[in-house]
């Protein structure tokens, strides 16, 4: 799981060597969408932060300072957004590759299922994420559970 991720991530940083991040980065994109997704529910766990910020950490060269610049920035982004329409259009421009775009669904199932619980609401919110991106109903639902399975060491929890 941890290489499925870390490669995602590192589609997400290649290009960017910048001290500065721009409105339209990806990574701010994504970090957005990652918020609205963990506080869809109205519960952001320590779990799904450790989950995020893993995630970032492993991933990203960044300096501690800059990851948290990062992570302030995509948060503000995604407080002060109305849809979901900006990130998913940036991350669409820079994710050709629909494999790339399922992968990301799949990196979000991973936070939902963090703190080993799904709601509707966040279901709800990647539901639109993966419309957006163009990713099928059935990409979303495969990797919902694998995401339940990884998160339950095999088990589909429900699913």
């Amino acid at each position: 799981m941890l290489d499925r991720i870390q490669a995602f991530l590192h589609t997400l940083t290649s290009p960017h060597h910048s001290q500065e991040f721009a409105p339209d980065d990806p990574r701010v994109a994504f970090v957005a969408l990652c918020f609205q997704v963990m506080e869809a529910d109205g519960n952001v766990s320590e779990e799904e932060q450790q989950k995020f910020r893993n995630l970032l950490r492993e991933r990203y060269d960044l300096s501690e300072e800059r990851l948290k610049a990062l992570i302030e920035i995509g948060h503000q982004a995604g407080s002060e957004a109305v849809d979901y329409y900006r990130f998913t259009s940036d991350l669409r421009r820079y994710l050709v590759d629909e494999n790339d775009r399922v992968e990301l669904l799949g990196i979000l199932w991973d936070i939902v299922y963090a703190d080993g619980q799904r709601s509707e609401i966040e279901d709800h919110v990647i539901w639109r994420i993966a419309d957006l991106l163009g990713v099928s109903a059935r990409d979303r639902v495969l990797q919902r559970q694998q995401a339940a399975m990884r998160a339950t060491g095999g088990d589909q929890g429900g699913d």
